[in-house]
């Protein structure tokens, strides 16, 4: 009885976590197939941090790596910045899918993501690792990208 309790609860979980998983591997590979090496985009980063004020950041990528980033301000953000490593755990495209992946992976308590129609990229991600804590959401969204030559 407790064996088949169990494998209900197995299989109960895995229709849950199906579809977001195979929407996600569906739009990473309408984003590899877009073969796009040099873009830009604005990202939102939503959370209970300290560099709010800074958002949206402009990211330019190219080849995988990233060019530039400036802050709303139109400073650039360089290595030295303290905020520079938490901002481009997220500064590319495939940075984003490597942190929904972990995620859909790992132990978030939800998640939420849309992403766009053509390019496949997630526009919008919203993690909450743990849904009875106050402050530990992350919200990231991506606007105004732009195919660059």
């Amino acid at each position: 009885m407790k064996k088949t309790l169990l494998l209900m609860s197995i299989l109960l979980l895995m229709a849950c976590v199906s579809p977001m998983r195979s929407d996600f591997d569906r739009y990473q590979k309408k984003w590899q197939e877009a073969n796009i090496t040099h873009y830009r985009f604005e990202l939102n980063m939503i959370c209970f941090c300290t560099f709010r004020n800074r958002m949206p950041l402009q990211i330019e990528v190219l080849n995988g790596q990233v060019g530039a980033m400036t802050d709303n301000t139109g400073k650039t953000i360089k290595a030295a910045d303290a905020d520079y490593a938490y901002f481009s755990r997220y500064a590319t495209i495939d940075r984003l899918f490597s942190e929904l992946q972990a995620n859909l992976n790992g132990t978030a308590d939800q998640i939420a993501v849309a992403y766009h129609p053509s390019y496949g990229f997630p526009t919008r991600i919203n993690i909450d690792r743990i849904k009875r804590a106050a402050d530990d959401e992350l919200g990231l969204a991506v606007s105004a990208f732009e195919r660059l030559p």
